[in-house]
């Protein structure tokens, strides 16, 4: 996947990029006395001073990780979010640079954005897919292996990057298979020799029509069967059945105990009793009683 930005906004990007790096750097005792106006006294100059004076840092994270395909503009203002919530959580009291501080929250929420962004597909939940996704590259351009030419990676390839990065050799081979391959939609022509699109050849992994129909003839049988066998049952074994185990969300012994005035035990037991009754029923009257033993 890869953005192309029309003239216009490439020429907006160009001249913020040229704004940024051309704001006056802080000293650190002009960093500070900001840093405490915009903590201890909420002073808004003082803190879009800091915001102007660190927009060079963003820019510079930003062209980091153009090469993922995703607009350069869209990648700062990312990063300008990460720099606003560095301003907001930034300790005076720790004693430390505030563009060391801003770096870390600049480059979590660009990663973020690449992460839910470079694919449809989501790509990188776990630290370790993280790692992997923002690291393969590099690795695989250290490893002096012709097989790189076509993304492909030999067996110690594979290994050497676990190691390195400490990730299982699955999540390697997975992860290299995603970032070689891009999206691609579902309706687009297989080539330019054919209409066949790749869809008309996903395989359909539900029942077939004969398959449906069994299954609404089981049901209805079984659905017959039970409302006949529940006629057995006393009025307290019904509902102990009803509440335990036709309905959605099962009804504790303790909650049905509670209702019908007696012990959780006794449910127990009517709820037994209750059981083997349709179990006899069940052998009696049915053709194949293996059929129907999930109901009960």
């Amino acid at each position: 996947m890869s953005y192309i930005d029309d003239p216009y906004t490439q020429k907006a990007n160009l001249a913020y990029i040229k704004d940024s790096m051309e704001a006056p750097m802080l000293t650190r005792e002009e960093e500070e006395a900001l840093a405490k106006a915009w903590v201890e006294n909420r002073d808004e100059r003082a803190m879009h001073k800091i915001v102007n004076a660190h927009r060079r840092l963003v820019v510079s994270m930003a062209n980091k990780f153009k090469n993922y395909g995703l607009p350069i503009g869209d990648l700062i203002q990312e990063g300008n979010i990460g720099l606003m919530q560095a301003v907001e959580r930034f300790d005076i009291e720790k004693e430390v640079r505030f563009s060391t501080y801003a770096t870390w929250w600049i480059r979590s929420t660009i990663q973020d954005y690449v992460l839910r962004n470079w694919s449809i597909v989501r790509t990188g939940t776990t630290a370790a897919q993280k790692s992997l996704f923002f690291n393969l590259r590099r690795l695989k351009a250290q490893i002096d292996s012709e097989d790189n030419f076509n993304d492909s990676l030999s067996e110690d390839d594979v290994n050497y990057i676990a190691t390195e990065l400490g990730v299982d050799v699955k999540d390697v081979e997975h992860m290299n298979g995603r970032m070689s391959g891009g999206d691609q939609s579902l309706n687009s022509q297989i080539n330019d020799d054919t209409r066949e699109e790749w869809q008309n050849f996903l395989a359909d992994e539900g029942p077939n029509p004969e398959e449906v129909v069994t299954q609404m003839k089981d049901s209805k049988s079984r659905s017959a069967w039970l409302n006949n066998a529940m006629k057995m049952l006393t009025d307290r074994e019904k509902q102990i059945i009803r509440d335990r185990h036709l309905r959605y969300q099962t009804v504790t012994l303790e909650t049905l105990g509670d209702q019908l005035g007696i012990s959780k035990e006794r449910v127990r037991q009517i709820e037994k009793r209750a059981m083997e009754k349709l179990k006899i029923n069940l052998e009696t009257t049915v053709e194949n009683p293996k059929d129907y033993y999930s109901l009960i």
